[in-house]
């Protein structure tokens, strides 16, 4: 059997390694028109970072994992064709802002039918709304030459910074057909792939309209126990209660559960804000719109927190930072990615900017030409702001440090000696809850921790 998989982005990739890895018998290809992107899965330094991933590929390249900017030659061999493209939100036009941008879907669909010589499987591996599947198959049959294709929905789950172990232990596989004879056996062919290392009770099919619908409602849900608990946090630091402590309590009850209950700055990533976004607009786009305002309501809480965290930086250096050096200590949106995508830190740094704070930041694995990128003033890089190559230059002469992110690295800084090269009074504000306030307080810090 040959695979190929379209797309050799976050998701490609690793979900492409883990199957080469656990299926020798399989050839695999991923295939992507970025001719640098390919080049870097083809060396030691690959283009995303992922805890596991290089020793993963490493098992499997060359032997039968391959990345090829050959698209065409590809589609024509492969049986089963993984569609692992970006879908962004549209950015004009109708449901600007929300609705899910499906040009590249379109596009991939329209290349594999005119190049497609054989019958295939097409498998959804990109974040879609309801019904793309649909469109898909609409478009491969109206120029496919009398060839018959199958469309399958498979939707990722994973987590960055945990997405080996996802693939490798997954919490369940979701395989999406149609419930004909024929898609039925698609969706059999693909549940084999899967059942060479995940057990079978963890495989499940259903309708494609479900499976695609899955997607966007498991990170809507995932966001909105975030939003929810940073809502709580801002109260608990209004009441003088401790938000941690609230959420280990309610974490208790078995109908709720701990997880998804950290307070934090706000949440981040490719997929939260995107997936909710895209969801309302369906909601509304189907006549739903006290629905699409309840999903809507969840990104509010979330932008409204990471500027509540900036206004308190803010409010506690004497309502000014203007030509203050204020130090993020991260900039990925969570700890074991490079991804800054929808990061809290994008926001927090350019109000900082706004209020003409002269800002520092130190991330472990995120480029600095990529955090300078991201901050253009009027297309020009903003001289206020600079990216230092470790954490206690990053802190030297710092009037705030704001940690951004959850690295490990930051919990175990040397603060008394970060504290003796500040300005006094030195504050520290804590967006991760990650550090302990008490002892950082009698270092000397002004420590401030999210709902705390």
């Amino acid at each position: 059997m040959k695979i190929c998989c379209i797309g050799a982005g976050y998701v490609g990739g690793p979900t492409m390694a883990m199957i080469a890895l656990k299926s020798p018998d399989i050839q695999v290809t991923v295939v992507d028109m970025n001719a640098e992107r390919i080049a870097a899965w083809n060396t030691g330094h690959l283009p995303i970072y992922e805890p596991g991933l290089d020793a993963v590929v490493q098992q499997a390249r060359g032997r039968n994992l391959f990345f090829s900017t050959d698209v065409v030659g590809q589609i024509k061999s492969a049986d089963i064709i993984f569609v692992a493209v970006n879908t962004p939100t549209k950015t004009y036009g109708v449901g600007a802002g929300r609705a899910a941008d499906l040009r590249f879907i379109e596009s991939v669909a329209r290349m594999i039918a005119e190049h497609a010589e054989s019958d295939k499987i097409i498998v959804e591996k990109s974040t879609i709304p309801v019904k793309t599947a649909e469109s898909i198959k609409t478009i491969v049959t109206s120029l496919s030459k009398g060839l018959k294709f199958q469309v399958l929905s498979n939707p990722e789950f994973l987590a960055e910074g945990t997405a080996i172990k996802d693939l490798e232990n997954p919490d369940r596989v979701l395989i999406g057909g149609e419930r004909t004879p024929e898609g039925e056996k698609a969706m059999q062919t693909l549940v084999e792939i899967y059942a060479g290392w995940v057990p079978r009770e963890r495989i499940i099919t259903t309708n494609l309209w479900s499976s695609e619908l899955s997607k966007l409602v498991a990170n809507a849900f995932l966001a909105q126990r975030i939003s929810s608990i940073n809502s709580i946090s801002a109260l608990c630091e209004a009441t003088g209660a401790d938000v941690d402590e609230v959420a280990n309590a309610i974490g208790k009850d078995s109908r709720i559960g701990p997880k998804f209950l950290k307070s934090s700055v706000g949440f981040g990533g490719s997929c939260f804000q995107k997936d909710i976004l895209n969801l309302t607009y369906l909601c509304e786009s189907f006549g739903l719109p006290e629905v699409a305002a309840y999903w809507a309501s969840v990104v509010g809480i979330n932008d409204w927190q990471k500027r509540r965290f900036g206004a308190r930086i803010v409010k506690e250096l004497f309502n000014t930072v203007a030509d203050k050096k204020i130090t993020l200590l991260g900039y990925a949106f969570k700890k074991d990615t490079n991804d800054t995508r929808e990061s809290a830190a994008i926001t927090v740094c350019r109000d900082l900017l706004a209020e003409h704070a002269n800002v520092c930041v130190y991330d472990p694995k995120v480029p600095a030409d990529e955090i300078m990128a991201g901050n253009l003033s009027k297309g020009q890089i903003n001289p206020r702001l600079t990216v230092a190559q470790d954490a206690y230059t990053a802190c030297a002469g710092a009037h705030a440090i704001a940690i951004m992110t959850e690295w490990d690295e930051f919990k175990s800084l040397d603060y008394t000696r970060i504290h003796a090269a500040m300005p006094k009074p030195a504050c520290l504000f804590d967006g991760r809850n990650i550090v302990d306030l008490v002892a950082l307080r009698k270092i000397g810090f002004k420590a401030f921790g999210i709902g705390k």
